[in-house]
């Protein structure tokens, strides 16, 4: 992997938890081989184009890194139903584009939740869509939902040697049932169908609406610190 530029952020207001401090610590890097990312994964780092970023804040550690154990899941009642509810769509897994309707159903989900949640505007244009989104790395795939030809959701994810790792989810607001949960229990399915050991769900934050829901994926694991990537990563069942 090549090393470009590495910032630690300083330290501002949380967007999950509010009443926090948050810091990143981000690393622009190219060239990053798919167990290199398997690496980092397993070290708490996430992925948007060619950034890669971790909780770097000094006083909080609310962020956990959570990983399923594919051969162990078993959905709950309520996921198994969301998975029903979302059997009528047709699923393609592929190569990340950026297009219109990707756009437009980007800024139609988004825009629900600046209503719902008071997230802030996220203006986001085909440039950005491709930078965050689409960049080409030999792990990155998405996953694409549609009712007949219209695409109501939206997956981005990390294909490694050894795991899948979720990154970005976005669907039609007015659609029916939970297809972001639906989505994590295929992800899964789909990690144990390939042989692969674990789905990574990225950060659980207790207390951040968005994100709690992460902790109903069970058998979980959750990752202990913030290892570097010349020490061995413990992991710890929850």
């Amino acid at each position: 992997m090549r090393l470009l530029q590495r910032v630690v952020e300083t330290p501002h207001p949380c967007t999950y938890l509010p009443a926090q401090r948050a810091s990143l610590d981000v690393r622009l890097m190219l060239d990053v081989t798919p167990l290199e990312l398997d690496a980092l994964l397993s070290r708490g780092w996430r992925r948007f184009g060619p950034c890669y970023f971790r909780p770097q804040c000094a006083a909080c550690k609310a962020c956990v890194t959570t990983r399923v154990i594919a051969s162990q899941f078993a959905p709950t009642r309520s996921q198994r139903r969301a998975v029903r509810l979302a059997a009528g769509l047709r699923r393609v897994v592929g190569v990340p584009t950026v297009d219109d309707a990707r756009l437009r159903l980007y800024s139609r989900w988004h825009a629900s939740r600046e209503g719902a949640r008071g997230w802030e505007e996220s203006e986001m244009d085909a440039e950005r869509y491709r930078m965050d989104f689409a960049f080409p790395h030999p792990c990155a795939r998405e996953v694409a939902y549609y009712d007949g030809d219209r695409l109501v959701g939206l997956g981005l994810i990390d294909q490694t040697p050894t795991a899948l790792s979720a990154a970005y989810f976005f669907y039609e607001p007015q659609q029916q049932g939970s297809l972001g949960v639906a989505n994590v229990v295929h992800l899964v399915q789909d990690a144990r169908n390939w042989g692969l050991r674990h789905m990574y769900l990225g950060y659980r934050v207790q207390g951040c609406a968005s994100l709690e829901y992460k902790g109903a994926f069970r058998p979980h694991e959750v990752l202990v610190g913030r290892p570097a990537m010349n020490e061995g990563p413990e992991w710890r069942t929850a």
